[in-house]
């Protein structure tokens, strides 16, 4: 490993631990005061998860090593993940760092590990909510698949950090095509967060509950875990996002003024989406289960559109 990879991986691993939980709290923000109410503090989701691990943890009497096991392999999952998407400092490509399909395969085995603790809790809440995840992943695993190929093939790379680098500059999206990966990556971060209309990370009604259900059972230490891992996995499909329509903000070459404006950018930028994803969640109500694969078909659509384009035109 190079030590401008080492540099990357400290800066990248910091960064996202840090600002993280600042989204989480803007969407909140935004959604409240759409909706008339003051809403919580812009620190609010860091006092929340200062106080849920100073509490004790219980486990279910029923419960196995899975239960115990989720919340670090959740949370280390999104810490690797987090190894593939630069936010500020974009280093030379190294090989396993930044491929496409691994970065959702790391994904995919949080997901897998917080279904089964769903299970493994014997809750019935859990036991249904994990049935319903397992459902949507089903159908929005190979719907992200499309949009990812989309994205390399509109950019030629199947590596974050080789994308991030071509783009590295530039003060819009490299062509049009992009726009519409845009709007199927937007999608994804809706559809893979657990965000309205797919699901509410609000409410713990048994109509409704998906993510929420699963983690029901978890307290203390690992449910805040489970909490700053979601968190993570939010902020990494924003950075995608953000890297295909605003490019512009990481450096490639190593300065602290350098880093400490990339930082300022990606706030911002993260911010303008968490707003967005605000006023979006806002503006539309859940959606009936089975009228979810409706909004898949969108991002499928665009996807397979972009790559006609680009392959035809």
């Amino acid at each position: 490993m190079s030590v401008s990879f080492a540099v990357f991986a400290v800066l990248n691993i910091g960064f996202v631990l840090l600002v993280s939980p600042l989204f989480m709290s803007l969407i909140k923000i935004v959604k409240a005061r759409a909706q008339g109410r003051r809403g919580p503090r812009l620190l609010q989701t860091y006092y929340n998860l200062a106080k849920l691990l100073r509490k004790e943890t219980i486990y279910s009497p029923v419960s196995s090593w899975v239960m115990r096991a989720t919340p670090y392999v959740c949370l280390s999952m999104a810490v690797v993940a987090a190894l593939f998407v630069p936010l500020l400092y974009i280093p030379e490509p190294v090989a396993g760092f930044g491929n496409v399909i691994l970065f959702l395969y790391l994904l995919g085995l949080a997901r897998f590990f917080t279904a089964l603790s769903g299970l493994d809790a014997g809750s019935t809440f859990g036991g249904m909510s994990s049935s319903r995840d397992m459902s949507l992943a089903a159908v929005i695993e190979p719907t992200s698949i499309v949009v990812m190929a989309a994205l390399a093939v509109v950019a030629r790379s199947l590596n974050f950090l080789e994308i991030a680098r071509n783009n590295a500059g530039m003060l819009f999206p490299a062509s049009a095509t992009m726009i519409l990966i845009g709007i199927s990556l937007f999608i994804i971060l809706v559809v893979e967060t657990g965000r309205i209309p797919v699901d509410n990370p609000e409410t713990h009604l048994e109509l409704t509950m998906v993510h929420e259900g699963m983690v029901l059972e978890q307290s203390g230490r690992n449910l805040a875990m489970m909490e700053y891992a979601g968190a993570i996995k939010q902020t990494l499909f924003i950075a995608i996002m953000v890297s295909v329509l605003m490019p512009f903000g990481p450096v490639t070459e190593l300065s602290a003024a350098g880093v400490l404006f990339a930082m300022g950018l990606f706030v911002v930028k993260g911010s303008v989406v968490s707003v967005i994803l605000g006023l979006f969640e806002s503006s539309i109500a859940k959606m009936r289960f089975f009228s979810l694969p409706n909004l898949f078909i969108i991002a499928y659509f665009f996807s397979v559109l972009t790559i006609f384009i680009e392959v035809f035109a």
